[in-house]
């Protein structure tokens, strides 16, 4: 069944029920724009929320991200930042396949409708000017027929006429054959006039209409076939993210599992722990035999407890929490930092002091790696002058020299410290390398003590070394691993792409702005979203 069979006299209908259609993706398509306003807000405030609940950088919220409890806290932040990512994912692709793809086909259609409407209205047109001229020809017809009828009477009346000479019989005959011969040529036009608007009447509803009626059916069911589409595509849009928002929740869970408060009480002692003896038992002062009070306070023991440390008088009590009236009390007074860390409870200075190694050590080793490269550099220039002048290092490598020995100074000053504090004192191991200044060279060896060895032989397979030295990145040590669970083509510029199942190492975590950057085994780095791969970082 088609309308121009069914609904041949329905032109208005037809008009009405097909600019319905239309109304109605139109509406569709506001609908979605406001639904996709409603996600790109939604993103936007979980955004602004995750950032106003993120440490800043530096704050002491985020020295606290060491406890599980307030790392896990971060973790749920960063997911729901992905969370985010994926609402305003919903909104941009509803906006470009729904949106877009639907206002443009509206267009089409309104002008596909339009030139339906308008070849219809010109056959209607041309039907009735037919129409006008079939009933001007009858008209005539009609006139031209009396007027032969009156003239064919008067001939006969003139005939009958005694009066009436000859030659007026004559003339009224004439005048009636001709009236006569008019009319009978209005007749066969009328006729032929009737003939043709016949035809087209039955070419306009039986050929013309119909054909312009189903093309304006099949332009509705088409477009009623593409609002179905846009429909389904409406729910397609946002199960096709289903599967990274559930990795977010499944994060969040992993974040709460993750929580480990024995691990967190640990933490707390070994960050806090102050290495004192509980204040001892506080000796009778009898004043009624004149005992000296200085005796008094020696016979305390070593100065091991906190008021030792605050210089505070250790016949006084020692109380755990402060008091307003009290303003001996550890939380209340904060002493004077010193450079060897005296200011700070013995096992906690224990713990600066080897930091303190640690970093000194680690500068040591950067400066005579240095120092190592500018000698292989001096001898290249000195082998190959076209390369350079060796003359034009010699205040890197002075400074260099110089630098090595401040920091060999300040180790050394550091670790007597930690060793008068009861510390290991030992500070990380670095290479010995030598200043290439044709003399020996002081180096320390793993145990931190200096020894002598000659300088090598720069002159073996220094330019099979050089690339190597001066030309290769030193790279990131990586903090962890991730397993990609989609495909990303990492088509932007710093990104890297990959395939699902694929394992990288992680050289730097998420920031919060929802990429990680990520290495492969061949030393190709770059970033991936977040949400695209199962993270997992060292503890």
């Amino acid at each position: 069944m088609d309308w121009g069979t069914e609904l041949w006299d329905q032109y208005d209908v037809i008009e009405k029920h097909t600019l319905s259609g239309l109304d109605l993706v139109e509406k569709y398509i506001k609908f979605v724009k406001e639904r996709t306003e409603i996600e790109q807000n939604y993103a936007k405030q979980l955004r602004n929320l995750t950032k106003k609940y993120s440490p800043k950088r530096g704050s002491k919220e985020e020295q606290e991200c060491r406890f599980s409890n307030h790392q896990s806290f971060l973790d749920i932040l960063n997911e729901m930042n992905d969370y985010a990512g994926q609402r305003e994912l919903i909104a941009e692709n509803m906006m470009m396949n729904i949106c877009i793809e639907l206002t443009k086909y509206l267009q089409e259609l309104k002008l596909e409708r339009k030139t339906h409407l308008s070849d219809g209205k010109k056959a209607q047109q041309s039907l009735e000017s037919t129409y006008k001229q079939l009933d001007n020809s009858k008209k005539r017809f009609e006139r031209e027929w009396r007027e032969a009828e009156k003239a064919t009477q008067y001939a006969e009346k003139t005939d009958q006429d005694i009066n009436a000479t000859k030659a007026d019989v004559e003339k009224a005959k004439q005048q009636a054959h001709m009236r006569t011969h008019i009319a009978e040529e209005c007749k066969n036009d009328y006729a032929a006039q009737l003939q043709k608007y016949n035809k087209e009447q039955n070419q306009f509803y039986f050929t013309d209409m119909p054909l312009i009626f189903n093309n304006l059916q099949d332009m509705d069911e088409r477009r009623m076939r593409k609002l179905a589409q846009a429909y389904i595509l409406y729910a397609d849009t946002e199960r096709h993210v289903m599967p990274i928002i559930g990795k977010c929740l499944e994060g969040i869970t992993r974040a709460g599992t993750n929580v480990n408060e024995k691990n967190d009480s640990l933490v707390l002692i070994e960050q806090h722990k102050s290495g004192f003896e509980r204040p001892g038992d506080l000796e009778f002062e009898d004043y009624s035999q004149g005992i000296n009070r200085a005796s008094s306070d020696s016979s305390l023991g070593t100065p091991k407890g906190p008021l030792d440390l605050l210089g505070k008088n250790k016949s006084k009590p020692f109380w755990l929490f402060s008091k307003k009236s009290k303003k001996y009390t550890l939380e209340r007074i904060t002493p004077a930092a010193t450079e060897d860390f005296g200011h700070l409870p013995p096992e906690q200075r224990r713990k600066r002091l080897q930091q303190k190694i640690d970093d000194i050590s680690k500068e040591l080793q950067k400066e005579l790696d240095q120092s190592e490269a500018l000698g292989k550099m001096k001898d290249v220039y000195e082998k190959n002058p076209q390369m350079g002048d060796p003359a034009s290092l010699a205040p890197q490598i002075t400074q260099t020299t110089h630098n090595i020995e401040r920091l060999r100074g300040e180790l050394s000053k550091y670790e007597s410290w930690l060793a008068g504090a009861g510390g290991r004192g030992e500070s990380l191991r670095y290479s010995t390398h030598s200043l290439n200044n044709n003399t020996g060279n002081n180096v320390y060896s793993p145990d931190g003590a200096q020894s002598d060895e000659s300088t090598p032989d720069a002159s073996q397979a220094i330019y099979a070394e050089f690339d190597d030295d001066f030309e290769e990145e030193e790279l990131s040590i990586p903090i962890g691993q991730c397993t990609a669970l989609y495909n990303f083509p990492g088509s932007s510029e710093g990104t890297i792409a990959m395939q699902e199942g694929e394992v990288l190492a992680v050289v730097e975590e998420d920031k919060g702005d929802g990429w990680t950057r990520v290495r492969r085994n061949n030393g190709d780095e770059g970033y991936i979203p977040t949400s695209y791969a199962n993270i997992t970082l060292n503890k």
